[in-house]
């Protein structure tokens, strides 16, 4: 698909979403696109380079494997989910993951106790809370003697300001790790890779002007 020139902002961007959507529509039972090009490696991460960069806070600790519970707090979509499994992976760890909105002190409870069963074999759980900052503080407290001790490593994701939604006995536990939105910049290498690597769209023989690789971009707006 070629945009002409001719088309204004408004339009480009409206074209390109609508073009998009119907590739999402049509890709059948193939998982979504976001999932098919979630990278699953430190060297596939696009972003964060305040903490993913080479020598960074963050990347250091993965790849020493020298981690502490952590809560990531940003917008949506700039790579929380993945990151947290990426440190799993890196680290040959136990991933589970949990919504906030869902998990029940039984169930968080069930987990621990599995988690400390794998953790006499050498094998460490990582466990991944979205939406942290909804946990109620039963929920939360269930969490404090298992993350203090080294049971769990916990990862939180929040889109809100830890330091006013997260028990702060709980937040005393965890370092706070801000994410920022991707730049113009990264989103361009994010949308590169999807149009070189994803199977799906390069059956289309897609061929995206400059303007429309530009409105797509700025359609995304960080995520």
């Amino acid at each position: 698909m070629q945009l002409p020139n001719i088309l204004d902002k408004f339009q480009a961007l409206n074209l390109v979403n609508a073009y998009f959507m119907d590739i999402f529509a049509h890709s059948g039972h193939l998982p979504p696109l976001a999932e098919r090009l979630r990278p699953s490696s430190l060297q596939q991460f696009i972003g964060q380079s305040h903490l993913m960069g080479e020598g960074k806070i963050l990347r250091r600790a993965i790849e020493k494997d020298q981690l502490v519970s952590m809560i990531f707090w940003g917008p949506p979509g700039v790579g929380k989910t993945t990151l947290a499994r990426i440190i799993a992976a890196e680290t040959h760890s136990e991933f589970f993951s949990m919504s906030a909105v869902t998990t029940g002190v039984a169930e968080l409870r069930r987990l621990i106790k599995d988690a400390a069963e794998r953790r006499k074999i050498g094998t460490r759980t990582i466990l991944f809370i979205d939406e942290i900052h909804r946990f109620n503080k039963g929920q939360q407290d269930a969490l404090l003697h298992s993350v203090e001790d080294g049971t769990i490593l916990l990862i939180g994701a929040t889109t809100e300001n830890p330091g006013f939604e997260v028990n702060s006995a709980l937040l005393s536990r965890c370092r706070v790790f801000k994410l920022e939105s991707l730049s113009p910049e990264e989103l361009e290498l994010v949308l590169r890779r999807a149009l070189a690597t994803d199977k799906t769209l390069q059956e289309l023989n897609l061929d995206l002007t400059a303007s429309a690789k530009e409105a797509l971009i700025r359609l995304a707006g960080g995520d």
